[in-house]
């Protein structure tokens, strides 16, 4: 897809909210200006035209973290880190804090794994997003309470290997409830209103997107769900948890973070 001067719609809308600009749908010359700008500061061609590289730029995993860094933050949060043994894995997401609840309807945002083979570790950190789409902040499935957003924290042993809506293996929310937030206001800025949380079985699983390639949106992917965008990441992702069920059994915990409580 290819926006530039004189494009509209919901495409224009999500580029301007991923540059920080405002979100009113219209490419004009402020949009062209700013998208100019990204590209000079990233080293592309300046030509205020948004096509493949200034996308896949933009849907880059913005952070590169590190297993450090995560176990950083478990521990100053007081949340289990495993290590007893093999595969005992630390499953982490990482939800970007830059945006400012902002709906980028962009994978940026994170999945991590920590976790040890025999005494060596292992560490991998996979774009994903931990928010919904913009569809279903925009047509919440829940058209009374609004869509959901999980909570921050750690979900102990909430996770199993199962069919996610009776199609493919993922990690499934059955064995346990979560924590979710209600947005139903419709702004496309995530609310993160503690009086809006509920608690319970919700669905909230761990899936990809697009079994055949590398998605740019998020869109109908995610309605609360925590989805990797590259269908190759979630692959070996899965390949590690089917491991980790052979060891530990077909249970695992889910830790979400923000991208703020990391230290640089």
């Amino acid at each position: 897809m290819q926006l530039k001067k004189g494009s509209t719609g919901d495409y224009v809308k999500q580029l301007q909210s991923s540059l920080g600009i405002k979100a009113d749908g219209v490419f004009g010359a402020n949009t062209e200006q700013a998208v100019k700008e990204y590209q000079k500061e990233k080293g592309l061609v300046a030509d205020g035209i948004v096509g493949p590289a200034t996308w896949a730029e933009i849907n880059k995993c913005k952070y590169k973290h590190t297993k450090e860094q995560v176990y950083g933050v478990i521990e100053k949060k007081g949340y289990k880190w495993f290590y007893q043994g093999s595969y005992d894995l630390n499953i982490v997401g990482i939800r970007n804090s830059s945006t400012d609840g902002k709906v980028t309807n962009h994978y940026d945002d994170c999945i991590t794994v920590s976790y040890k083979v025999f005494d060596k570790w292992y560490f991998h950190c996979w774009a994903a997003t931990t928010d919904p789409g913009l569809y279903w902040i925009d047509n919440p499935m829940n058209s009374k309470g609004g869509c959901a957003i999980l909570v921050p924290g750690q979900y102990e042993d909430v996770y199993k290997i199962d069919k996610h809506s009776g199609k493919y293996e993922a990690l499934c929310q059955r064995l346990g409830k979560v924590k979710v937030y209600r947005d139903g206001n419709k702004d496309d800025v995530y609310d993160y209103d503690e009086d809006s949380i509920q608690d319970g079985y919700f669905g909230i699983n761990i899936h990809r997107s697009s079994a055949y390639k590398t998605s740019t949106y998020i869109n109908k992917y995610s309605a609360g769900c925590q989805v990797f965008q590259d269908p190759d990441d979630f692959d070996e992702f899965m390949e590690i948890c089917r491991k980790a069920s052979d060891v530990w059994g077909n249970k695992f915990t889910y830790t979400l973070i923000e991208s703020s409580d990391i230290k640089k």
